[in-house]
């Protein structure tokens, strides 16, 4: 499946980013310093310790998937639509590819720029770390699970993003979709405050946004705590990061596939 053409594709896009890093690295980078220095250290030196973790370390996990969540869905979607609004997608589309290795391309190219940025912010956040934790520093609880988490979250959302590509009427909507919607969910996903400390109904509303189960899971990885299994019933503690792992790699599956689909049916391309 993943033939010269397919390789040739991604190349292309990954291209179109590593290119202009003052448009893709850069931004997210300095926000970012902006989230730790007012969030972290001025704010949180004032903030009781969150589940045992200094709050720079409590929000670190959430910020990454901010960042990462943001970009992956951002490239992918640019991409599709600048492709239709130039109208150079034609020559992807009627090129000797499947419609599965368009998608792969398109999702694995914006999912390395959601992990890019990730490792970026990641590496912002740890500058920060000896100035505002006693311990000096932060150890990975479960580098492998933090992995998986990561690359899944990618390449869901870079799969939504060919959605949202393939949806858009023009430049706004793309705007619309990242600033207007996922950010919000992202920060309504326990980004800056831990599940523990809302009410009954507050926490069940939560678990609707599917964002809390991404923080959730990063911050697993990296702190080795996790709200939902702090929440929900002791004796399913061990279980439920690995069943939210598997819930997340089960949607990632499907939105791939109805991407696959869209493609087949010619949905935003040919019009």
């Amino acid at each position: 499946m993943w033939t010269v053409g397919a390789r040739t594709l991604f190349r292309r896009e990954v291209l179109r980013f590593v290119r202009r890093p003052k448009n893709t690295f850069m931004p997210p980078a300095i926000t970012n310093v902006l989230y730790f220095a007012v969030f972290g250290v001025i704010l949180g030196g004032r903030i009781d310790q969150i589940a045992g973790f200094d709050y720079i370390l409590f929000i670190l996990p959430g910020l990454i998937v901010l960042g990462t969540i943001s970009n992956a869905f951002e490239n992918a979607s640019f991409s599709i639509f600048h492709g239709r609004w130039n109208e150079y997608i034609h020559e992807t589309v009627t090129s000797p590819l499947s419609y599965a290795e368009m998608v792969l391309a398109y999702v694995g190219a914006a999912a390395v720029r959601g992990l890019v940025v990730g490792v970026i912010i990641a590496a912002v956040g740890f500058l920060f770390v000896p100035f505002t934790v006693e311990s000096g520093g932060i150890a990975v609880e479960h580098a492998a699970y933090l992995v998986a988490v990561m690359v899944t979250i990618s390449a869901l959302f870079a799969a939504l993003g060919i959605i949202g590509g393939l949806a858009a009427r023009d430049f706004d909507d793309l705007t619309v979709m990242n600033q207007f919607i996922l950010r919000p969910l992202v920060f309504f996903g326990a980004v800056f405050y831990s599940l523990e400390m809302l009410g009954t109904y507050a926490q069940v509303a939560s678990l609707l946004n599917p964002m809390v189960v991404m923080v959730d899971g990063v911050r697993y990885g990296m702190l080795g705590y996790s709200d939902l299994a702090a929440i929900g019933p002791e004796v399913y503690a061990d279980v439920i990061p690995v069943a939210a792992l598997a819930a997340l790699m089960g949607l990632t599956v499907a939105v791939l596939a109805f991407d696959v689909y869209l493609f087949e049916r010619g949905y935003g391309l040919t019009e």
